[in-house]
């Protein structure tokens, strides 16, 4: 049989046009499942990115903790949940983009960090909270305590002031003082070639405030060169923060009505002219003194 091409020809140019058309379809499907599947294999990328910053946000969030957290067990806990961040982290980081599984179970886990964290930031504030409520309570018991201070400072003062003038009260106050020289018959001298004793006399004043009970009463006799009258370098008594010498002592029976005192000096030593000076002590205080002239 003899075949007529010319009359195929239509019939060849139609199955070519249809198996063009067929792979120009073909082709187009390829280009476009390429172009889905590089399309997913990014986002699939920029998934598993997004992951990952949020992991390390949840991270850092942990780090920041330890820098404001002060209660040591919770700081504890902080730490180890920042461990486990970092672990699925490092899981994320060695995972495929399209391990499809995985990355739902890191995502998964992602949203059980997140919870916890919550419950964290929760405790957090809460003890924060309580902290400043314990600051303020704090201040004010300081503030309280300043006031309470300064209020027993100025008591302790005032104390202190009424008792110096409860001391100055009971000051023991020597009058009527005198101050002379006699010879060895009890008359008066201004010669110090016939005198042989000084005498000193004066009043304890009368003072009700002061404590009755025995006094011990000194006088120094100061020569006109500055020096002491004193029958022994061991004959001291303390004044203002130290040991000084006296001349003569004598103990008497204080009971807060004035009593009369007479003290002799005997003149033993070479004297010089000039004037002399006659100090009287009492419990520590200088209660009085006079002077007194003489020649040769």
């Amino acid at each position: 049989m003899k075949i007529d091409f010319k009359e195929r020809t239509p019939q060849l140019i139609a199955v070519i046009g249809v198996l063009a058309i067929v792979l120009a379809i073909l082709i187009g499907f390829l280009v476009t499942r390429n172009r889905q599947m590089s399309d997913m294999q990014e986002q699939f990328v920029l998934d598993k990115q997004d992951l990952e910053d949020e992991y390390e946000a949840i991270s850092l969030q942990y780090e920041g903790f330890k820098f404001s957290v002060q209660n040591d067990s919770l700081l504890y806990k902080l730490e180890n949940e920042q461990a486990k961040v970092q672990r699925l982290q490092e899981e994320l980081r060695m995972t495929s983009a399209t391990d499809k599984a995985e990355i739902k179970r890191l995502t998964d886990e992602l949203a059980t960090l997140r919870r916890i964290l919550r419950s964290y930031v929760q405790q957090i504030d809460s003890l924060n909270r309580l902290n400043e409520e314990l600051r303020a309570e704090n201040r004010q018991i300081t503030d309280q305590y300043q006031r309470t201070t300064q209020t027993l400072r100025q008591v302790s003062q005032e104390r202190e002031q009424l008792s110096e003038k409860v001391s100055l009260a009971a000051q023991l106050v020597a009058t009527n003082i005198g101050a002379k020289a006699v010879n060895d018959r009890g008359r008066d001298q201004t010669r110090l070639s016939r005198s042989t004793q000084f005498v000193v006399t004066f009043t304890v004043a009368r003072n009700i405030t002061a404590e009755p009970g025995e006094r011990t009463i000194y006088v120094r006799i100061m020569t006109p060169d500055g020096s002491v009258l004193s029958k022994s370098p061991s004959n001291t008594f303390p004044y203002e923060n130290s040991d000084i010498l006296y001349s003569m002592r004598r103990i008497v029976e204080y009971g807060g009505e004035e009593i009369p005192v007479t003290m002799y000096w005997d003149i033993e030593e070479f004297l010089m002219p000039g004037t002399y000076q006659a100090d009287i002590f009492a419990d520590g205080h200088h209660i009085g003194s006079h002077s007194f002239s003489m020649s040769d």
